[in-house]
């Protein structure tokens, strides 16, 4: 018999003293995402209503904004669930739903972050090829293929990860991730575990190589050209390499985290598997609205005019 019908549910057993906290804990939760869904929500208005912010650099970001706020609504409903909740329990389907939406969140901001590379790129570089190399129609498409193509590679993950079967019931985590369905399952992972490792290296590495050619070029052309034009260069580029830099470093930490061996403490990985729905979603409409003039002074006229 496979014991994966014999589990109607999973227990979240990773969280840190929640009989103790559980009130601070929901608290500080609930403010965050009050802070994400306002901030992000706050920049969309006003790059939807100025027709000066429809340009493809702003559709980018808005598109990363909404990726933003998807992650987010994916943790943080049933975060605040279970930190009320005298148990933290999910269904497998449930569960798996969550692990596909968190990693497809985090796989299409890689793909956003690259597309703005390119957008960056062609306006500093090839500043006259600009108009015909990124036209409306070309954005379309990219901003499609950057949200379907993950989402087929995670869907496939996400049911190689179902197929295996279940033989432990409990996650040493407060939210879901395929990684850890596929550590609890009792079939054969080889399958899985490989896909995985494949699709890991698809969803990261290529954009960040690109990432980096495409910054190698843009300082090459920056350090021969006039201080004005370093430094408008700079104020559009500046936001998005911080951006990168945050979210690849996290990234990065919660891969290690996940396959080095127990002995790291367990509020470490608690917090790092915290960290993608918490540091990006918050900063990024805090940075691209204070550091990109154009959004700021549609924000700051917003605002007087309320």
């Amino acid at each position: 018999m496979d014991v994966n019908y014999n589990i109607t549910y999973l227990t979240l057993g990773g969280h840190v003293q929640l009989a103790k906290y559980r009130y601070l804990y929901f608290s500080m939760t609930l403010l965050l995402f009050i802070l994400i869904i306002c901030s992000n929500t706050v920049v969309l208005y006003v790059i939807y209503v100025h027709e000066s912010l429809h340009k493809p650099m702003y559709a980018f970001i808005a598109a990363l904004l909404i990726n933003s706020l998807f992650g987010s609504i994916s943790i943080y409903p049933k975060l605040l669930i279970d930190l009320l909740s005298a148990t933290q329990t999910i269904s497998p389907p449930a569960c798996q739903l969550q692990s596909f939406l968190a990693y497809v969140y985090g796989a299409i901001e890689f793909t956003l972050l690259s597309a703005m590379a390119f957008d960056r790129y062609v306006s500093i570089c090839r500043p006259l090829q600009y108009h015909s190399l990124v036209r409306t129609q070309t954005v379309k498409i990219i901003l499609f293929l950057a949200f379907c193509i993950p989402c087929v590679e995670i869907g496939i993950a996400t049911i190689l990860a179902a197929n295996i079967g279940l033989c432990k019931f409990v996650l040493m985590r407060i939210t879901c991730d395929i990684y850890s369905l596929v550590k609890a399952g009792c079939g054969d992972k080889t399958v899985s575990n490989t896909y995985g490792l494949i699709v890991m290296v698809l969803c990261t590495l290529p954009h960040v190589i690109f990432i980096a050619f495409t910054y190698t070029r843009i300082l090459s052309i920056c350090l021969r050209s006039s201080r004005d034009f370093r430094r408008g260069a700079l104020n559009t580029c500046l936001p998005h390499l911080f951006i990168f830099l945050n979210f690849t470093i996290i990234v990065m930490f919660e891969v290690i985290q996940n396959r080095i061996p127990a002995s790291i403490p367990h509020i470490v990985r608690l917090m790092a598997s915290l960290l993608g729905v918490v540091i990006p979603p918050l900063f990024n409409p805090l940075i691209y609205g204070l550091k990109m003039q154009a959004i700021s002074q549609c924000i700051v006229a917003l605002f007087k005019l309320k």
